[in-house]
């Protein structure tokens, strides 16, 4: 019996498809999230704008730049649309996120897989997606590698058992964990063929449960497909509905024996459940998300869920199936268990919103590694568990010393400083202050005289990005009239970012 192989559809830049019939093809489109270009269009990288600029660098970079901010539930429903074509062709496709996609590739398509990919690529255009890009190997990381290696409406094909000596000479950063990269990098292994080839038992003492998962994916070494889940500690749970219903409010509230049964599950088990798959059959097409929760799903939590991915499916709903991903032990859940009265009264609160506006129309703050107050908020939809968080215990030289400040700004407003002779205060290229200490600050076209200043606290932003490489200084100034601001100097240009209580 031959293997099974995966094929990934990857379309870069999802997010901008959102606005593609409000914004012209030709006119430079960035996207942000958190106030950074999460996506942006080939006519604004023509033009410099990169992922993972500020606001500020992007639009200097490229003035007439048109900027939106995302719209996650559009792109969820989008993708999801543009799917019913595929779906014609192929089956068991897997949503990884908006833009990206894994489906198997049948082991006997006429033609074989070349063919195989030109149907779903085919399938993708008439969707209305010019920018799609396949890759097929023996499992979905793979396959991602080599999708994002293809060129436009190309296929590029993992030879069989091909995935170690494929994977071998590309980046660590392929891993999409910037601390495990880092730390990989710092011990000299800068390349997937050479973390792994270290031996597992070493690579587990070393880096861990975590480590060990991706030493085993650069191995080769990953589930075929996702659709083959084989963990026996797995609940689930499944409910059908004749006639289908077709509301979002009604299919919540026929599911809610199912939730308690899911949920009366977990407590005979005494363990929680903190990421769970919800799969919504209709009468002709099944859809699938991963949910992730901060502390742990309670019953209306996992109702509430149920509601909002109805929201953006197309057709009546048969059936509801919910499966555990991730269970934890309720002892160590117990004071969130017994002691967390206020906060489940917040949760529930911020979810009627969220039911309202959607659920990416609230943000959870929270407090992560970086340098400056900007860097270190980390935001994410509420009712969902953060990722990509940097550790704030982590050494962070330059970093602003406490206390934090009360208000930090989305986007810093221009300021200016000077000396005692009027000169626009500067810091050189070794931390020394050029026109004289602080003496008056400029902030909303207003004068204030300066009592007491710290700093500066130099730091080369994206050192390793030449194109996008920055030096800033930051200060902390007190005003004569007790008022206290945290401000940057960047390329002579004068920034207040955040002020303090």
């Amino acid at each position: 019996m031959s293997a099974r192989r995966v094929a990934v559809l990857w379309c870069p830049d999802w997010p901008v498809m959102v606005y593609r019939d409000e914004v012209p093809n030709d006119v430079p489109l960035a996207v942000l999230a958190s106030g950074e270009v999460l996506a942006c269009s080939p006519a604004a990288r023509e033009q410099g704008v990169r992922r993972g600029m500020r606001r500020r660098d992007a639009q200097a970079r490229c003035p007439e730049l048109v900027v939106k901010e995302r719209k996650l539930l559009r792109e969820i429903e989008l993708f999801d649309h543009t799917l019913t074509t595929l779906a014609a062709h192929a089956v068991d496709i897997s949503v990884l996120r908006p833009g990206l996609c894994a489906l198997p590739v049948p082991s006997r398509f006429h033609g074989g897989e070349l063919a195989a990919a030109a149907v779903m690529l085919e399938a993708m255009v008439t969707a209305g997606v010019w920018d799609v890009r396949c890759g097929i190997a023996d499992g979905v990381f793979a396959a991602e590698q080599a999708a994002r290696l293809a060129g436009v409406q190309e296929v590029n094909i993992v030879p069989l058992a091909g995935s170690t000596e494929f994977l071998g000479p590309l980046p660590v950063e392929i891993f999409g964990d910037d601390d495990f990269t880092s730390l990989l990098k710092r011990l000299g292994l800068a390349y997937v063929s050479q973390f792994s080839a270290l031996a597992p038992a070493d690579v587990h003492t070393r880096f861990g449960a975590l480590g060990l998962g991706h030493h085993r994916v650069a191995n080769g070494i990953e589930r075929a497909w996702l659709g083959q889940s084989v963990n026996p500690h797995q609940i689930s749970r499944e409910v059908f509905f004749e006639p289908a219903l077709d509301n979002s409010e009604t299919l919540a509230f026929s599911s809610r024996a199912l939730v308690a049964d899911f949920v009366a599950e977990l407590v005979k088990r005494d363990v929680v459940c903190t990421a769970a798959t919800i799969e919504l059959i209709g009468e002709r097409d099944m859809g699938s998300r991963v949910w992730r929760h901060p502390r742990w799903f309670s019953q209306a939590d996992l109702t509430d869920r149920i509601r909002w991915q109805a929201r953006v499916w197309a057709e009546p709903v048969a059936g509801v199936r919910i499966l555990s991903e991730t269970l934890e032990s309720a002892g160590d859940q117990a004071d969130d268990l017994f002691g967390g009265g206020a906060e489940e009264a917040v949760e529930r609160g911020v979810a009627r919103v969220q039911s309202m506006i959607g659920p990416e129309g609230v943000e959870a703050q929270q407090v992560q590694g970086g340098r400056s107050p900007a860097e270190r908020r980390l935001a994410s939809v509420w009712g969902e568990r953060a990722v990509a968080e940097r550790r704030a215990d982590a050494p962070w030289p330059a970093s602003i010393p406490a206390p934090a400040p009360a208000t930090v700004f989305r986007e810093p407003h221009a300021a200016k400083v000077v000396g005692a002779e009027g000169h626009v205060v500067a810091v050189n290229d070794r931390g020394g202050l050029l026109g004289g200490a602080p003496e008056r600050v400029l902030i909303d076209q207003q004068w204030h005289a300066v009592a007491a200043w710290a700093g500066p606290w130099p730091v080369d932003e994206r050192w390793w990005d030449e194109a996008n490489a920055r030096r800033v200084a930051r200060f902390q100034v007190v005003g004569v009239d007790g008022s206290a601001w945290l401000m940057s100097v960047d390329n002579g240009q004068w920034w207040l970012e955040a002020v303090y209580d």
